[in-house]
């Protein structure tokens, strides 16, 4: 399932990255890698707010989508 239908405040592991080359790219240099845990901090409009590598990143939509835990 993406991310966005993840549980505000529990620990996620990624289990995949979709998107294109680019997008995967991009996603794994701010940390989101296949074995990370995450943390939804807060959600809105379906925009998050997510604790990945004791760091909080800002990510839309689209892109939480393309990550699966």
């Amino acid at each position: 399932m993406p991310l966005t239908l993840a549980v505000i405040g529990e620990e996620i592991i990624i289990k995949r990255i979709g998107g294109n080359a680019e997008v995967r790219a991009h996603l794994q240099n701010l940390g989101f890698v296949s074995g990370a845990v995450v943390t939804v901090v807060s959600s809105m409009g379906g925009n998050l707010i997510v604790n990945v590598k004791n760091a909080r990143i800002a990510i839309s939509k689209e892109m939480a989508q393309k990550i699966f835990i």
